[in-house]
């Protein structure tokens, strides 16, 4: 029964849709295919190498290393060298990252923590007047060289020093090298030289190894002993390698001496600190 008496034809709901519904229906049809996926068209813009550069390019790290993982294609563009390295320097405004990491999960954290200042020691220096200087922890410095005391600092070159103000960076230029003594691999910043002095000692150890002819072979047994005794002494001192050889070499080689010379240091800091 219809709105006004008059009897409903039942006729009316087999017949095919109306015009209006039929053009309702291409509409939404349209609307489907402009959605970007890889059933259509649209999905050959996001296989361009060119385009998908120009996006990548502004990606943070972590969502770089999520494209990574959509497809090959993606993935090449995505850990290009340049790209990763232009998303590392990004948010703290780096001019340059010089240097090749040793494993390639180095570009995955670009946190404030990745990067550290190097140090020359210095005659007078100390881990407190250090941290001190560059308005850091105590702890932190050791943690990131893995000291586990502070004698440890006169048997080193340099020491990595944490950066506390992200404005150090700004248009800076950092190197990427693994420290032999923090035992890490971190982008370093040099404040008043740069690295050159490694290159040119590293070549001139090079170069003594190459005319040691016969007498590598003693040099190795001799090294062998003395790492022995190092290992000794770290473990009676419960000190780290760089400390025990510290010790070791103040006392012109003599394991006795230098654990004599090391408990006379920890009875004066012990009276140094009551005092």
């Amino acid at each position: 029964m219809g709105c006004c008496g008059d009897e409903e034809n039942d006729d009316d709901i087999l017949n095919p849709l109306s015009p209006n519904s039929t053009t309702t229906q291409s509409v939404d049809s349209s609307d489907d295919d402009s959605t970007i996926s890889p059933m259509n068209s649209h999905f050959s813009a996001l296989a361009c190498r060119d385009t998908l550069r120009l996006i990548f390019e502004k990606l943070p790290i972590p969502d770089l290393a999520c494209a990574s993982c959509v497809c090959r294609a993606w993935n090449s563009v995505a850990s290009d060298q340049e790209i990763v390295a232009k998303s590392f320097k990004s948010p703290w405004k780096l001019k340059h990252v010089i240097g090749k990491p040793a494993s390639g999960s180095f570009w995955r954290d670009n946190s404030l923590a990745k990067f550290a200042i190097s140090h020359r020691i210095a005659r007078g220096d100390s881990v407190a007047s250090l941290a001190v200087k560059y308005s850091v922890q105590v702890m932190d410095i050791k943690r990131l060289n893995n000291m586990m005391s502070e004698h440890g600092i006169y048997s080193r070159e340099r020491l990595l020093i944490p950066i506390s103000n992200p404005e150090m960076l700004v248009e800076a230029t950092c190197y990427v090298e693994v420290d032999p003594c923090a035992k890490r691999e971190v982008a370093v910043l040099y404040l008043e030289d740069g690295p050159d002095h490694k290159a040119i000692s590293s070549s001139s150890d090079s170069s003594l190894q190459n005319n040691g002819g016969s007498g590598s072979s003693s040099s190795s047994n001799s090294e062998l002993g003395k790492k022995r005794v190092v290992e000794s002494l770290r473990r009676s001192m419960h000190v780290d390698d760089a400390t025990a050889l510290y010790y070791l070499s103040i006392a012109d080689g003599d394991p006795r001496a230098a654990l004599s010379q090391f408990s006379q240091d920890l009875r004066w800091e012990t009276h140094s600190a009551l005092a």
